[in-house]
């Protein structure tokens, strides 16, 4: 009978030792989280083994079924690049099973179509699963040696394996949460971001709406004085033709028709031209918010266009508008994007700047500056109405903030010229330095001239 050699250590030691690798282990590794506490964790457990590799991988599904995609390798001196491989015909495939695997030798003659132990030049391997609350196998945690493992060494891998793999599946399953959470708040800052962006689309809707129907009643006036002044021609036209008729004819009772036929002309010719101008111009200011193309634009104009299609809106506040823009500015801009911004400012003034109505003044004011090797087009707006507070001010270009909550203030406008200019490359600021009513700095860069 073969006599068995001597253990190196008895069990008390063996527990000893046990209990010295857990303390040194769980030292190093409590404070990490993620990739690096795996690596640390795969080194120190071989170190405490004394054995050459250790790995530490994930459950994936693959084409011929499950595999194991690695996250830390330890592989004797070094960290090893992590892989990919198929359980089939792997002693992990037991391990995955939720067994614990041990081979104390002769692991390649055991599993012969397994070629990464063939490469490994791998003797013996043990094999712990990772196992989540909910009962599932998130992964391995497995030690493999190029030499036999000894029984002393099997129950101090033991030890070590079976409470770290359970280390190893609580980081796994937190990982996996934190994943979950992150796509959740992905999904929800996606839907806010649509729906923010729906809401800016019906808050520019809105105040299309709103000019629309300032324009219509301001067209009215004149096409109602047109169709007024049209009639009385038709009566002055029957009245002339009545008089030629007559046995005798006046000179003078011609000339007074005729006069009466020029003035209704001249109004209807007036009138029709006004209706034309507003149609005009709220034409040109739909058309300019529905494009982002660039344009050379005359500055004056164009502010003066806007300004007249808004006019209805702000007669009715007994807001009047001043320009100064010198009539040679031009500048290649996005009309549509200037139009929405200008329009804001203008709407947010007769709004909010002079809540119990006019009289007051909206200044539009612009010049190009050369600064950091181009020119910038520089536009301060301002009005002088009641002002803002400074709580109010800090967050004038926050998204839904409003001082009208409740009387049909959406909180978007200034929140669209603060997104518009930012898009264009700009930027917009609030003077905290006005003593009355408020004004608005923007900074909006000129391309270069084209040859």
């Amino acid at each position: 009978m073969t006599a068995q050699p001597p253990a190196l250590f008895d069990e008390h030691d063996g527990r000893l030792l046990a209990e010295a690798a857990l303390r040194s282990i769980t030292a190093s590794t409590s404070r990490l989280r993620g990739d690096e506490f795996l690596r640390t964790l795969v080194r120190d457990l071989a170190q405490a083994l004394d054995v050459t590799y250790v790995i530490a991988g994930r459950v994936i599904r693959m084409a011929d079924g499950e595999g194991i995609r690695t996250l830390a390798v330890w592989g004797g001196a070094d960290f090893l690049p992590n892989m990919e491989y198929s359980l089939l015909h792997t002693p992990c495939q037991d391990v995955t099973d939720q067994t614990m695997c041990f081979h104390a030798c002769g692991i390649q003659a055991d599993y012969p179509k397994d070629t990464l132990l063939v490469d490994m030049k791998a003797e013996s391997y043990i094999g712990m699963p990772m196992i989540d609350t909910e009962g599932k196998t998130l992964g391995i945690l497995s030690a493999i040696d190029t030499k036999a493992i000894d029984e002393n060494k099997r129950l101090l891998a033991l030890s070590l394996l079976s409470i770290f793999a359970a280390r190893c599946a609580a980081e796994l399953q937190h990982q996996d949460r934190e994943e979950l959470l992150e796509h959740k708040v992905q999904q929800r800052t996606e839907a806010l971001r649509a729906a923010q962006a729906s809401m800016v689309e019906q808050e520019k809707m809105a105040a299309l709406g709103a000019l629309v129907a300032g324009v219509a009643h301001e067209v009215n006036t004149p096409i109602g004085v047109a169709v007024t002044a049209a009639s009385g021609m038709g009566a002055y036209a029957a009245q002339m033709v009545e008089t030629l008729g007559a046995p005798k004819v006046s000179r003078s009772e011609l000339v007074a028709l005729a006069e009466r036929l020029k003035g209704a002309a001249t109004l209807i010719e007036q009138n029709l031209a006004r209706a034309a101008e507003l149609i005009g111009n709220f034409k040109q200011l739909a058309v300019d918010q529905g494009t982002e193309h660039v344009t050379e634009l005359v500055l004056r104009e164009h502010v003066q266009g806007l300004v007249s299609a808004h006019s209805p809106e702000l007669r009715k506040g007994a807001i009047r508008a001043k320009l100064q823009i010198d009539p040679a500015l031009r500048a290649r801009l996005p009309a549509g994007k200037l139009s929405q911004v200008l329009s804001n400012l203008l709407m947010n003034s007769a709004k909010h700047g002079y809540p119990d109505g006019g009289p007051g003044e909206v200044t539009v004011a612009a010049r190009v500056e050369p600064a950091e090797g181009r020119d910038w087009l520089l536009i301060d707006f301002s009005d002088d109405g009641v002002g803002m507070p400074p709580a109010v001010r800090e967050r004038v270009f926050e998204p839904f903030f409003t001082t009208k909550r409740g009387q049909g203030g959406s909180g978007l406008g200034m929140h669209i010229v603060y997104t518009i200019v930012h898009q264009m490359g700009g930027q917009v600021s609030v003077d905290a330095t006005v003593e009355r009513g408020c004004r608005f700095h923007l900074r909006l860069p000129l391309p270069a001239p084209q040859p």
